[in-house]
C-alpha cells in the first residue's frame, strides 16, 4: 500500500530537482549572456579597423588573420569585457570596454555610434605637436602637474607608433587617445616596469591585451565555479586555507602587495589610491609573484580630489569614491574635503589579517598579528602619514622576509 505513495514522492522530488536545475541554468545563461559579450567587441573593433578609423599592433591578427583566440570569459561587469586568450603562442588577457549605449539592443547602429562617441579625437588636421600638447594636458588633468609627465607622453607616442615608421597617423592617434580614456590602461602605462602590474603586449583601438591571467587569491578562487554560489561566505575562508597557496607562498604574495602599496605612494607619476581593497584583486603568477588582478578601482590622487572637492554631503559616507576611498564631510559647510581618511596601507593590512594570520607559524603569529593590527589602525589624512606609513610598511616586509628568506619560497 506504500509503494504508490513513495513513487509519488520520488516523482515529486525528481520534478523539483529538474525545476531547480532548469532555473539555475537559466539564471547562469542570462548572467553569462549579459556579462560576456566578447563577440560584440570583436565586431565593433574590426568594423572600425576595416574602415581605417583605428589601428594598432593587434589589429591585423585580430581582424584579418584571425590569430587571436578568445577563451574563458572573466568579465565581472557588462561594460568591461575581459577574456583569457592566446596570441602569438602566449597566454594573454584580452580587455575591451563597451559603452552603456552599445548594448545588444543597439543593433546595426552600434558601430557608427561608437565611432562618434569614442574615436572622435583627435580631429583631422591635428599636428604631432598639437597631439603631444593634447596628451600632456589630459595627463595633467588626471595625474596632476608633475615634472615626469613629458616622459609618459613619450611612452604614449611610442605606443601609438606601433609600426615604427617615425610618424603617428590619425588612426594611431585616435586609438591611443581612446585607450587613455580607460582608467586601467592609464595605470598600466604608469606602472610599466614595476613588476606588479601585467605588461601591456598590444592593442587595437581601445581593445588591449596584457600578459597572462593572474590567479586570484580570493576565497572563491579555489572553489569550482558551480559550487561558489551554493556555499555560505563563512566557509569560503576555511576552504581558501585548505585549497589555496601554502602559507609561505601567501607571505611572498603579501610582500609583493606591500611593495605595490609603496609604488602607489608618491611614485614617479604621483600618488594613487586603492578604492576597492578586496582579495579578489590580489593576484599572483605561477611563481607566486604578486600581480594586481584588477586596476579598475585604483585611482590617481588628482582624479579622487577632483571628484570629492566641494561635493555636497550630509555625512562622511556621502564622500566616498569607488568602494572605500572616503574623505571627511565638513558638516558646517556640508561639503566633502579633498583628503582621504584612511591610507592604502591601513586597508591592505586589514586585508592581510584575514589572509596571513590563519596558518601562520606559531612563533610568528603573535608578532605578525600585533604589527598588522597597528598597521590596520593607521588613520588621519592620507597625505599626513608618510613617515609612519613608511616605518610600519618596512617593519612588516622585514618580518615576512625573515620568515621565508633562504628557503625554497624565495
Amino acid at each position: 500500500g506504500r509503494l504508490p505513495g513513495l513513487r509519488v514522492k520520488y516523482v515529486f522530488l525528481v520534478w523539483l530537482g529538474v525545476l531547480a536545475g532548469s532555473w539555475l541554468a537559466y539564471v547562469h545563461y542570462s548572467s553569462y549572456a549579459e556579462l560576456c559579450r566578447g563577440h560584440v567587441c570583436r565586431v565593433v573593433i574590426c568594423d572600425q579597423y576595416h574602415k581605417g578609423i583605428i589601428s594598432g599592433s593587434l589589429c591585423q591578427d585580430l581582424c584579418s588573420l584571425q590569430q587571436v583566440e578568445w577563451r574563458t570569459c572573466l568579465s565581472s561587469v557588462p561594460g568591461q569585457q575581459v577574456y583569457s586568450g592566446l596570441w602569438q603562442g602566449r597566454e594573454v588577457t584580452i580587455k575591451c570596454g563597451l559603452e552603456e549605449s552599445l548594448s545588444l539592443k543597439a543593433g546595426a547602429d552600434v558601430a557608427p555610434r561608437r565611432e562618434l562617441v569614442l574615436f572622435d579625437k583627435p580631429t583631422r588636421g591635428t599636428s604631432i605637436k598639437e597631439f603631444q600638447e593634447m596628451t600632456l594636458s589630459f595627463l595633467k588633468a588626471n595625474l596632476g602637474d608633475l615634472p615626469s609627465l613629458p616622459a609618459l607622453v613619450g611612452q604614449v607616442l611610442l605606443m601609438a607608433d606601433f609600426n615604427k615608421d617615425s610618424r603617428v597617423s590619425l588612426a594611431e592617434a585616435k586609438s591611443v587617445w581612446a585607450l587613455l580614456q580607460r582608467n586601467e590602461f592609464l595605470l598600466l602605462l604608469s606602472l610599466q616596469g614595476k613588476g606588479h602590474a601585467s605588461p601591456l603586449l598590444g592593442h587595437c583601438g581601445d581593445l588591449y591585451v596584457t600578459e597572462g591571467v593572474p590567479r586570484s587569491s580570493g576565497p572563491a578562487a579555489a572553489l569550482p565555479a558551480l559550487l561558489r554560489p551554493l556555499l555560505p561566505p563563512a566557509l569560503h575562508g576555511a576552504l581558501q586555507q585548505w585549497l589555496g597557496p601554502a602559507w609561505p607562498w601567501r607571505a611572498k604574495i603579501a610582500i609583493g602587495l606591500l611593495e605595490f602599496v609603496e609604488e602607489l605612494f608618491h611614485g614617479a607619476y604621483g600618488t594613487f589610491y586603492m578604492c576597492e581593497t578586496t582579495l579578489a584583486n590580489v593576484g599572483y603568477t605561477a611563481k607566486y609573484d604578486f600581480r594586481m588582478a584588477d586596476l579598475q578601482q585604483v585611482a590617481p590622487e588628482a582624479a579622487v580630489r577632483r571628484f570629492l572637492r566641494g561635493r555636497h554631503c550630509e555625512r562622511s559616507a556621502d564622500c566616498t569614491y569607488g568602494r572605500d576611498c572616503r574623505a571627511p564631510c565638513d558638516t558646517l559647510l556640508r561639503q566633502c574635503k579633498g583628503d582621504l581618511v584612511q591610507p592604502n596601507l591601513a586597508k591592505v593590512c586589514e586585508l592581510l589579517r584575514h589572509y596571513l594570520l590563519p596558518g601562520a607559524p606559531a612563533g610568528l603569529r603573535a608578532e605578525l598579528g600585533r604589527q598588522l593590527r597597528t598597521c590596520a589602525t593607521l588613520s588621519g589624512l592620507a597625505s599626513q602619514v608618510e613617515a609612519h606609513h613608511s616605518l610600519v610598511l618596512s617593519h612588516l616586509k622585514t618580518l615576512l622576509w625573515k620568515e621565508i628568506s633562504n628557503t625554497k619560497y624565495t
